[in-house]
């Protein structure tokens, strides 16, 4: 893959952090994913020029004989064996899901237990990008931002986001950042893709827009759906996600998939990488997760970020995927 251009990193909303347009999904290590794979695609990932790698301390807790952790684990061995590489790449990790019999949430005790957890399991002393995994309804926005505050200025967290808030919550979150002179959130992580668009579209993402947040999107493929494996039910058992995707199969999915097809014919692609361009291309976008399990994948992954849609692309995925 090095003799295509890397792509050009992009500001991550006002979060001072750079990345290019693609971040790796980190929760199929220790998954479905082992250590000597991992460090692999890793090494791949970042000679192709990107560095945005995307994880959380709850995973992969839902694997049985797993118990959370597994993730940040192997990335931080891989950062050890390679130390040169910790400069090279942006740690997002995230904070308050539930881990086992720990019932995660962002109060400030958590959140400062927590964080020495991830810190340890990446070998490293800082995170770049601290997410807030969930909402919390039972601690105050104000805790919450004050302990991230604390981790700030001691250099031990640069900046800090929210994964799964809906307009409401972020806006309440923004507000208390504002009026108690806390940091704020400057990157948020949706879920959203050519199929699940209405969560996103429309007051969270114009307020996104409006507040200059970075957006990094997941399930971007659809939990593998936009890759066009599963175009039946009888696909439905061809990975360990399949059963997650029987709701797609729908008149519109089969409208998606028919679109991505011939979009990807005309660029010689496969569908998977003409979905992620699209989302690459979205205004209010500034990077879609997605994870690989094997280099061939991950090249895929790679040539989506240098597939340049036109505006008839845009236009039939557009048609086939608006929300009902």
């Amino acid at each position: 893959m090095s003799h295509l251009t890397a792509p050009s990193p992009r500001p991550l909303g006002l979060s001072g952090l750079n990345i290019a347009p693609l971040v790796f999904g980190g929760n199929v290590f220790g998954w479905t994913v082992d250590q000597p794979t991992s460090f692999a695609l890793l090494d791949r990932f970042v000679d192709a020029g990107l560095n945005a790698i995307d994880t959380a301390d709850v995973y992969s807790a839902w694997v049985p004989g797993n118990q959370g952790g597994e993730s940040e684990t192997i990335i931080g061995q891989w950062l050890k064996a390679r130390p040169s590489r910790r400069d090279q790449v942006v740690l997002i990790t995230k904070v308050g899901a539930a881990i086992g019999p720990i019932t995660g949430g962002l109060k400030a005790k958590y959140i400062a237990e927590s964080v020495e957890g991830s810190l340890r399991r990446l070998h490293t002393d800082h995170i770049d990008l601290y997410l807030s995994h969930y909402p919390d309804p039972a601690t105050p926005a104000e805790e919450t931002l004050r302990a991230y505050d604390g981790l700030i200025r001691q250099g031990k967290v640069r900046a800090i986001g929210a994964s799964n808030h809906n307009a409401a919550q972020l806006r309440a979150a923004l507000d208390a950042a504002g009026r108690d002179g806390l940091p704020r959130y400057t990157v948020i992580q949706p879920e959203y893709n050519l199929y699940d668009r209405a969560s996103y579209e429309g007051p969270l993402r114009d307020l996104a827009i409006a507040e200059g947040l970075g957006v990094i999107t997941y399930y971007s493929l659809a939990s593998g759906f936009l890759s066009g494996k599963y175009r039946s039910a009888a696909d439905l058992g061809k990975s360990v996600r399949g059963e997650g995707i029987a709701k797609y199969l729908d008149a519109r999915g089969l409208r998606i998939l028919d679109a991505l097809d011939g979009v990807a014919r005309k660029h010689q692609a496969r569908p998977a990488e003409v979905a992620l361009a699209w989302l690459i291309a979205r205004a209010g976008v500034s990077a879609p997760i997605a994870s690989a399990t094997s280099l061939d994948q991950l090249d895929s992954l790679i040539r989506a970020t240098r597939l340049t849609l036109d505006a008839d692309d845009l236009a039939a995925l557009e048609q086939a995927s608006a929300p009902a």
